[in-house]
């Protein structure tokens, strides 16, 4: 039997050690991410009431941005090597991010449910800057920065809608 020839090594000027720790940061990103993709989206087909229509409409912009989002995310991990998480299964268990509710909650209960989803993402995002720093892995540090500023102007619209 042919031997299988080894992998091609990676030499990008950042240790296996720190890309397997920045992996394991972007991994949660990436799960987190989706699981915010699908409640929103979730939120988005079963929101009711008086403002339905402009609920509708945000969290599909919401979810469309957070589905553009996860390929950027993947493609790092795989830039640095390893292997992008991708079933139900894996992201359960990376994400800190309850599911979505069985039963759709009210209009506003989804607005606070997506503020925190957005809040606890960016909290991710940023506990893995250390990493990427010590790393000087910039690529994924601008990464980072972009899901963050989303993430934090995300939850801020949320909160407006939630205030009194």
């Amino acid at each position: 039997m042919a031997k299988k020839p080894a992998a091609p090594t990676i030499s990008i000027g950042i240790s296996e050690k720190d890309r397997a720790a920045i992996v394991a940061g972007l991994s949660k990103l990436l799960a987190e991410t989706y699981t915010l993709y699908l409640t929103t989206h979730n939120f988005h087909w079963n929101v009711t009431g008086p403002m339905f229509t402009s609920l509708h409409t945000m969290f599909m912009t919401q979810y469309t941005e957070l589905w553009t989002a996860v390929d950027p995310i993947a493609e790092r991990i795989r830039s640095l090597g390893h292997p992008a998480p991708g079933s139900y299964a894996q992201f359960a268990k990376l994400s800190g991010l309850p599911d979505a509710p069985a039963t759709p909650p009210k209009a506003l209960e989804m607005v606070r449910i997506l503020k925190e989803g957005h809040e606890a993402v960016a909290r991710t995002a940023r506990q893995l800057f250390p990493t990427v720093d010590k790393a000087s892995d910039e690529p994924t540090a601008d990464l980072l920065t972009q899901r963050i500023t989303v993430h934090e102007q995300t939850a801020w619209m949320l909160r407006s809608l939630l205030e009194e």
